[in-house]
């Protein structure tokens, strides 16, 4: 009997593209050359650095302003490109620079990567991303140098180009100081250079081609650029847009009068300080205000912003708007008595309804994991633990000063979370039952259930 040869799927490679990444990274930056003392530092923290450099999402044990030297500073940069844009992308470029042609396997991996419905253009989708983020970040660190350069000299311009990269991939790592952008809450400057930068990377590369398509394609006499947008990108820009403002406002509002946060600050500030907390709240990780001294409505409004996160296809994790806005569709359908669910006049896919489904249910289930194990292992106030674990699985960075008080237990179990919550729900459930497909001949009884 002829031997079954074993293969893995595209996503179980996905998969074990980033725990590879991880692992190499992990040993790097536990050389003694990557430690700012020249000690070593303990390996649980150099994984911990890995993974969350990795997974873009920002949760630190050690500050990366003081525990790494510029070696390890590098590999955590290169960890969080390599992280952000994805190793299939970075591996698909090299292949594209030397002129080697793409396999049917090549592109399932790429197609699976990115979750496209479609294999066509891929070599240029590819060649745009790795194109577009060169163009972005390099800006990025261009507009910050006045600012880092003035305060910390030639050093300014590693800052710069550091904080540029970590704020498009949505990573919110930095090597500032001990406070993230605490003190830098009240530069406009720093604020909507950052914000972009997290807004460009968590919007999706296929809305920025979509905008970039329609705009290049309207006549001078025909400015209506919405109209002619896919429907993955209207959804993706309406609801980002309601997000950022709905949660600044909300934040701005329960804040105000808060000395500990904004209620000290002028009324410009003040508004400045709120709609960056909700922009990086949606993965981004980084502070312009302790978040220990948040209010407990604030605190859960960034908990509600961190869940959902950024949209498809980008650098931001969360479960993702437009899975919201499917969710939400399809709800307000069933509650009407209607048969399909619709938005912006068009009739969304069972198929797309059942995946929002599976990605919020797999979703749930790391997180409710992660925080009861997490609240086992530690005695912080439930709302530290939820606001950690939230933070972990939807690759985000912010804490509540919790993640430096981690045993190794709490740091193993926050690793496995970044881990699960940046490879994606829906991966991790494909991946775990692609050997075990099977083909449904015969079709089950059908009965009805009672809900509610």
């Amino acid at each position: 009997m002829k031997k079954r040869k074993f293969t893995l799927s595209t996503t179980q490679v996905i998969l074990l593209s980033f725990l590879v990444t991880i692992l190499s990274g992990s040993i790097l930056l536990a050389l003694p050359i990557s430690s700012a003392s020249g000690a070593p530092v303990p390996y649980i923290d150099a994984l911990f650095t890995a993974t969350t450099s990795t997974c873009v999402t920002g949760l630190v044990t050690v500050t990366t302003f003081s525990s790494w030297s510029v070696f390890g500073q590098a590999v955590i940069l290169l960890l969080i490109q390599v992280g952000g844009l994805g190793i299939i992308t970075i591996m698909s470029g090299f292949m594209i620079m030397f002129n080697k042609k793409m396999g049917i396997g090549d592109k399932l991996l790429i197609q699976d990567a990115f979750n496209l419905n479609t294999m066509s253009g891929l070599a240029k989708f590819i060649k745009n991303i790795l194109f577009g983020t060169l163009i972005i970040e390099s800006a990025g660190a261009l507009l910050y140098m006045p600012v880092f350069v003035r305060d910390f000299g030639a050093r300014g311009i590693w800052v710069s180009v550091f904080n540029a990269v970590s704020a498009f991939c949505n990573a919110g790592m930095d090597i500032i100081g001990e406070s993230s952008l605490v003190n830098y809450a009240s530069d406009p400057l720093i604020n909507a250079v950052t914000s972009t930068l997290i807004i460009l990377g968590g919007i999706g590369y296929v809305v920025w081609w979509d905008v970039l398509r329609v705009i290049k394609n309207r006549t001078s006499r025909n400015k209506r650029i919405f109209k002619y947008l896919t429907l993955h990108s209207k959804i993706a820009i309406i609801a980002t847009l309601a997000l950022i403002f709905g949660g600044g406002i909300l934040i701005f509002i329960f804040e105000y009068n808060n000395p500990l946060t904004i209620g000290e600050l002028p009324l410009s500030d003040k508004i400045q300080v709120s709609l960056f907390q909700s922009v990086t709240t949606r993965t981004a990780g980084f502070a312009s205000v302790p978040q220990e001294n948040l209010t407990s409505a604030s605190s859960i409004v960034s908990i509600i912003l961190m869940f959902i996160g950024g949209s498809p296809v980008g650098t931001a994790g969360g479960v993702k708007t437009v899975t919201l806005v499917v969710l939400l569709c399809s709800a307000f359908s069933t509650i009407r008595n209607k048969r399909t669910a619709t938005v912006f006049c068009r009739t969304i896919s069972i198929g797309s309804i059942r995946k929002a489904v599976a990605v919020v249910a797999m979703f749930f289930v790391i997180l409710l994991s992660s925080t009861v194990l997490l609240a086992y292992v530690t005695d912080a106030p439930a709302i530290d633990i939820i606001y950690e674990t939230v933070s972990a699985s939807a690759t985000v960075g912010l804490s509540r000063n919790l993640t430096p008080s981690l045993g190794i237990f709490g740091k193993i179990i926050i690793i496995v979370t970044m881990y699960f919550g940046r490879v994606g729900p829906i991966s991790l459930a494909v991946a775990l039952g692609s050997g075990n497909e099977t083909q449904n001949v015969v079709s089950n009884p059908t009965e009805d259930i009672i809900i509610g």
